[in-house]
């Protein structure tokens, strides 16, 4: 049985030789083996696929990406961001805060106020793509001044790898999951830090369905061959047989959703068929080599107390992002609903040649240890903001996010 991962376990890891703790889990659709799951589509509408060698088997598999390396750490962050909205883990956030520009109720007040059409709420550093670096905290103040002209965002120009202790108080997550400051004073030329946290979900033995499949009918079976015309307010009226821009009932949501005209028994790499698998297998490391690179002075001088505690603080992050996010199986999107055939176990890769060390972790154990590390990181000294900083949008950002909702209700809802 698995030793449950105690602080001093992580502790030892990253101040010794170890390259990385890393979790192999295999997984079945929720509807047993032999359902379908549908994989996320990419440009051309079609699914990731390649040949990779497979343990045990003496020639390639066919493989579908079920879960990429940036989904998994979005879906880690929003585990994250759960934990704290839940009050369970306490960590650096900046959000901004659009509350108080949301629509009122009385569109020709919001029209003549230029609020808002739809709530925005807050959105945190947890949940923009670019992390501390993104464009909506750019355009966003602190107190009336721009945010990256403040205190705490002039920081960020003056962060690398020698140097990360404002970035780690800030948002410590911007260094296990990844950041480039692409948009910042120095442009390219910004700070980049690697992900120290990669996950990824691969269908093992794929096997691609048929394009056929079943349509919902229209219980008033309106026929596509009469046509209707649509008015710039989304009305339609039905059209005279000649009528010039007659489009179909299907275009204002009538009718029934037709079977694709190419009926191929087999089509690879197809938007409607989905896969069967053999298994899901997901793959998550928590490089110990990528956090030793970090360093984090106080006052200017390196400190290695300073720099243990904070890099182990990193890694219980990453650990407890993953055990949130993954331990009680991945919903992916719809029809792609995974359950593992075990519990979470994690490895510890310490010496080449000798079996890693196995530990358990549930989500419970992985706040502790988290906010363990943060306590020991505070005793080094290493600064860290347990409160959420709240910024507000700029004036410029709110136009162009209203505009940008103004525009949406014009293309309809098909339009990206």
């Amino acid at each position: 049985m698995a030793d449950t991962l105690t602080l001093k376990h992580v502790q030892d890891a990253v101040g010794g030789s170890a390259a990385a703790f890393r979790c192999r889990r295999r997984f079945q659709p929720a509807g047993g083996e032999g359902d379908k799951v549908f994989p996320p589509t990419f440009a051309g509408a079609v699914y990731a696929v390649e040949q990779r060698h497979v343990p045990g088997r003496l020639e390639p598999a066919t493989c579908v990406l079920l879960d990429s390396v940036q989904s998994q750490a979005n879906r880690m962050e929003l585990a994250l961001h759960e934990a704290l909205d839940e009050g369970r883990i306490k960590i650096p956030v900046l959000e901004v805060d659009f509350t108080e520009y949301g629509p009122t109720g009385n569109i020709q007040d919001d029209e003549q106020q230029g609020r808002l059409l739809d709530a925005v709420g807050k959105v945190s550093s947890l949940q923009v793509p670019h992390r501390l670096a993104d464009a909506i905290l750019r355009d966003s103040q602190i107190e009336g001044i721009d945010f990256r002209k403040s205190e705490k965002g002039k920081a960020l120009n003056t962060v690398s790898l020698g140097n990360a202790t404002s970035l780690f108080a800030l948002c410590p997550t911007a260094l296990v999951f990844g950041m480039w400051d692409s948009t910042g004073p120095k442009g390219g030329l910004g700070p980049k830090f690697e992900r120290a946290v990669v996950s990824e979900v691969v269908g093992i033995g794929a096997a691609f369905g048929g394009l056929l499949r079943g349509v919902r009918r229209d219980p008033l079976e309106i026929r596509a061959a009469v046509k209707v015309l649509k008015a710039a307010d989304k009305t339609y009226s039905v059209a005279d047989p000649n009528a010039k821009g007659a489009v179909s009932p299907s275009e204002v949501n009538h009718s029934s959703v037709p079977f694709p005209k190419d009926r191929k028994e087999k089509t690879e790499n197809n938007l409607y068929s989905g896969v069967t698998i053999e298994y899901a297998e997901q793959t998550t490391t928590l490089s110990l080599i990528c956090l030793r690179r970090l360093r984090f002075p106080i006052d200017g001088k390196t400190n290695v107390e300073a720099d243990h505690a904070a890099r182990t603080v990193l890694a219980a992050l990453g650990l407890c992002a993953a055990t949130l996010a993954f331990e009680s199986g991945m919903g992916l999107r719809s029809r792609c609903l995974l359950w593992p055939d075990g519990p979470m176990e994690w490895e510890l890769l310490a010496r080449p040649g000798a079996a890693p060390q196995k530990f358990s972790l549930t989500s419970d154990e992985a706040v502790v240890l988290l906010a363990a590390a943060i306590k020991a990181a505070g005793e080094a000294k290493l600064p860290w903001e347990s409160e959420p900083i709240t910024l507000k949008p700029s004036a410029q950002l709110l136009k162009l996010v209203r505009l940008s909702q103004l525009e949406a209700v014009k293309e309809g809802p098909d339009a990206g």
